[in-house]
């Protein structure tokens, strides 16, 4: 990486007031800013504002967004930021993601960026508070880490206006604005502390939990954008798969680090990134539910579980998981297991339909996955229908049969439970169905043969008005077909 020019302790007055604003890396190479150097960075820039810009692709969908809250808090003033940079290592920072409230209302994903809606006679009236493009007067563009020639441009807050459809203000100035609001205000917490700072006497941690919990319902049934954004997502996802399988044998040369990066390359040309870290777990570790490790070996005979989502460039992500035979063939045992699971994933997926309880395809699917258990004789002479009661499948099954999706992977998660796990199936939910059954390497209360085998099928569903359509279906499931694509694939 390159080192900034500028450093403590400037020599030169020209650049004394600049360094009040611009952050210092201590220990470069050049011990200040010539006057004459300062003068001739300011000019010979041609204008590069962009005119006539269409707005963004969702445009419309983030105005009736903003709509719906501003019907729901009448009078209040309502804060949302999309967060700032954190740190990685010294002066290196993690690739930024805006908070997904923020990027919810606005399709905006900068930094420092914040959501203002004052109220107003007819409700609210919004404005998206941004960095401006860097200053070529005191020097910011070239000096700051931050400035474009070292991070690139940044739109002006003209240009942001018309791409978003928002009118825009400097968010430096925003402290300030909000330390003198008065009235009620709620903030979304937990992106911006400077902003929750000028906030401090003004907001309550019940207040702005409400406020969370409404924005989290609001994202329980899609719109049209959304669920294009989420078909693009697993489709995109499909093809990662794809990728994997065909480098296989690499990956058995190498490790589980090969699978993550193959599909990771996916994810990037393809979107934004990957939605979540990617699962990439051979062997026994595919007993570990979030094994993201992905340091371990790829072995011929044994399974690799890989859950793994590309994210869109408008934070949209996939969540799909498959089990496969490295070799490319099932042993009798890992079919067995495998077909078991793959039978309630389907019963699952029968019970995804408006009106039905949300409840019920886990249900359906914990169900079946009971009744090959009791068949295989690892719970004695219990019934079905105790084992259920008493839970003791939980043991091999796990976790949960599915998760809301959507902006986050896992969607919704502030919701109330009444309208979440507890509530009813709508048209334009999604939703994941992931039925699993782990058997661990260390356990003894199952067949030896049984011990480190761990298989997980995962889909995601879009609730539609007369039953569910399977976004992910683009990648095969049923034992047969995933041998014969994996076969095709290899060539």
């Amino acid at each position: 990486m390159a080192e900034e020019l500028a450093q403590e302790n400037p020599e030169t007055p020209e650049t004394e007031a600049a360094q009040e604003t611009i952050k210092q890396r201590k220990n470069g190479l050049y011990p200040g800013v010539s006057d004459e150097l300062a003068a001739n960075m300011k000019s010979g820039w041609a204008d590069t504002e962009l005119r006539g810009l269409e707005p963004i692709p969702q445009a419309t969908h983030t105005a009736a967004r903003r709509a719906a809250l501003s019907a729901r808090f009448p009078g209040e003033r309502l804060v949302v930021p999309a967060g700032n940079l954190k740190t990685r290592s010294n002066d290196t920072e993690y690739s930024f993601r805006a908070s997904t409230e923020y990027a919810y209302l606005t399709g905006d994903q900068t930094q420092d960026g914040v959501l203002v809606l004052e109220p107003t006679k007819g409700g609210h009236e919004a404005t998206i508070h941004l960095l401006p493009r860097s200053d070529r007067e005191n020097g910011e563009f070239w000096l700051d880490g931050q400035g474009e020639l070292w991070v690139g441009r940044r739109h002006s807050l003209t240009e942001a206006e018309q791409l978003l459809g928002i009118p825009a203000n400097d968010v430096r100035e925003l402290s300030s604005v909000l330390a003198e609001a008065t009235g009620p205000v709620r903030v979304v917490r937990g992106f911006d502390a400077g902003v929750e700072a000028a906030l401090t006497d003004k907001v309550t941690a019940e207040r702005d939990e409400e406020l969370r919990v409404f924005l989290s319902e609001m994202r329980r049934i899609k719109d049209d954008f959304e669920i294009a954004e989420l078909q693009k997502a697993c489709d995109a996802t499909a093809r990662g798969f794809e990728d994997v399988v065909k480098v296989l044998d690499k990956a058995e040369a190498t490790s589980e680090r090969y699978i993550e990066g193959t599909f990771f390359l996916r994810a990037r040309v393809e979107g934004n990134d990957v939605g979540y870290g990617s699962i990439c777990a051979a062997g026994p570790h595919a007993t570990t539910l979030h094994w993201v490790r992905n340091d371990g070996p790829v072995r011929s005979g044994d399974l690799l579980l890989l859950d793994a989502g590309v994210e869109t460039n408008d934070l949209y992500t996939a969540d799909v998981t498959r089990t496969l035979p490295i070799s490319g063939t099932f042993t009798p045992l890992q079919r067995k297991i495998y077909d078991a699971v793959h039978a309630a994933q389907e019963a699952g997926i029968a019970a995804v339909k408006p009106g039905a309880a949300y409840r019920d395809f886990h249900d359906a699917a914990q169900r079946v996955l009971t009744e090959h258990l009791v068949a295989w004789g690892l719970l004695g002479d219990l019934s079905v229908d105790k084992v259920l009661e008493l839970g003791l499948q939980r043991r091999w099954t796990l976790h949960g049969t599915g998760h809301m999706l959507g902006i986050d992977v896992h969607d919704c998660a502030a919701a109330r439970t009444e309208t979440y796990v507890n509530g009813t199936l709508e048209p334009g939910m999604c939703l994941t169905v992931e039925p699993g059954l782990y058997f661990q390497a260390d356990d003894l209360t199952v067949p030896e043969e049984y011990r480190g085998i761990g298989i997980r099928i995962e889909d995601d569903l879009l609730v539609t008005e007369d039953g569910n359509r399977n976004l992910s279906s683009a990648l095969p499931r049923q034992a047969d077909e995933v041998e014969a694509w994996m076969a095709r694939l290899k060539g």
